[in-house]
């Protein structure tokens, strides 16, 4: 097996979204209410919704493409990304350069755990926009090229039932999975253990998806020194994904639920075998303790229910078989500062062959995986000799990798037209919430 014969599924990257999401997707007497992009005055574009500024910084950490040196998370103009943060016909075309066949995006404006749309104050808008975002999402962003995109949707965490109403609505429109918080108790939500989201997971179990829950949604649950770098924003998500299994698995949910599937995304894998070690110490050593697996170690049973990727982890990789490798999936994170494009395939090929991965645990690292627990044909659209690394990057001859400044994205994108955001000082506008 060589390189180019590797298959690529990612089950972690982004999408910017465009402008114009939802015009096409909301009511005419609601769109004048629906989220918009606006030019603040220091020339940052901004989504605004019922007055407020969202949370997360337009394209935060969309930065591929961009040299090192002009990396952060601060909010830019549209008009300064690579056009493949935010126009799915770029995307595939810097998917086809990077050799991925297959694609999952979290959201950016919505927040993993649909946030803008939480904590607006009209939630009957909130719910109408939260639904019309799902249908730009499955029917738009990634029913325009059918087997690249595994479709990804949101909940209105504000009512448990109508997140039910939700799974089961966006399920029968061919959504997999659905994009969650990894600690709902650090925001202010019902924890897992309390049993509250039990009506909707019993959703996600009845429908056949899964349930995501991507790093960066346990912050609160911690508390850093005031003095932290930034440097501790990157590091750390990662290891509060521990906290989330822990959860998970010795409160009550996955014995309610034993058909549940959870992909712990963007938390990597190194972590896995001490933690797997610990829980089965813990549970054989304690006479006390208060769980019940059925006649099972707490490891066998995480192996049963999760599903954990990686960007690059060498030492995950070499202890795979304590891990588990049907439990071990691949992302590209795309278009974070963490991603490893347009050279996904040299960093994850160099680190596989580093640990000595034959050629069929490649195969289940990079796509089989993800395709089985995520119940998706990868090949129903897309022929097998076609998705190969090999013969993507053949399609993409013509994409331009180079990077560039943010002034040089800037010049080019005004001048075709790509990205333009109307000036609007936002002098009426709230602070982000």
């Amino acid at each position: 097996m060589q390189q180019s014969d590797m298959i690529l599924i990612s089950i972690d990257d982004h999408s910017i979204e465009p402008p114009d999401m939802y015009k096409r997707h909301v009511p005419a007497k609601w769109l004048d209410q629906a989220p918009k992009v606006v030019r603040g005055s220091e020339g940052a574009d901004l989504w605004v919704f019922q007055g407020q500024a969202t949370a997360t910084p337009f394209g935060m950490a969309a930065t591929v493409g961009w040299p090192r040196e002009e990396w952060g998370f601060h909010p830019g103009s549209m008009s300064e990304m690579r056009p493949g943060c935010f126009d799915v016909h770029e995307r595939v075309r810097d998917m086809n350069v990077n050799g991925v066949l297959a694609s999952m995006c979290f959201p950016t404006m919505a927040g993993f755990n649909a946030r803008t749309f939480s904590e607006a104050a009209d939630k009957q808008i909130s719910y109408i926009m939260l639904q019309a975002y799902n249908d730009w999402h499955i029917d738009e962003w990634c029913a325009t090229y059918p087997g690249r995109f595994i479709p990804l949707g949101i909940v209105p965490m504000w009512d448990v039932d109508l997140a039910v109403a939700e799974v089961r609505r966006i399920a029968r429109k061919g959504c997999r999975a659905i994009s969650f918080l990894e600690a709902p108790h650090g925001q202010g939500w019902p924890s897992f253990l309390s049993g509250y989201w039990d009506p909707m997971l019993k959703a996600i179990v009845d429908e056949d998806m899964v349930l995501c829950l991507h790093i960066g949604g346990a912050w609160d649950i911690v508390q850093l020194a005031p003095e932290a770098p930034v440097d501790h924003s990157i590091v750390i998500p990662s290891q509060l994904t521990m906290l989330t299994a822990q959860d998970l698995l010795f409160g009550p949910t996955l014995r309610r639920f034993p058909k549940l599937r959870v992909a712990l995304s963007e938390g990597g894998i190194g972590w896995i075998p001490f933690y797997l070690d610990r829980i089965d110490r813990h549970f054989q050593n304690q006479t006390w303790i208060d769980g019940d697996f059925g006649g099972k170690l707490p490891s066998e049973v995480f192996r049963e229910h999760f599903l954990a990727c990686f960007i690059t982890d060498p030492a995950g990789l070499k202890m795979r078989h304590d891990i588990g490798v049907d439990v071990i999936a691949w992302e590209c994170d795309y278009p974070h500062t963490d991603t490893t494009w347009p050279e996904s395939p040299e960093f994850v090929w160099n680190e596989l062959q580093n640990a000595g991965v034959p050629d069929a645990e490649i195969h289940q690292i990079t796509w089989e995986n993800s395709a089985r627990f995520f119940n998706w044909d990868p090949f129903s659209h897309v022929p097998k000799e076609q998705a190969t690394v090999g013969a993507l990057r053949a399609q993409a001859a013509d994409v331009d990798v180079t990077r560039m400044s943010r002034a040089e994205w800037r010049r080019r994108n005004e001048a075709a037209g790509v990205g333009r955001v109307e000036a609007d000082g936002l002098q009426d506008v709230g602070g982000a919430r």
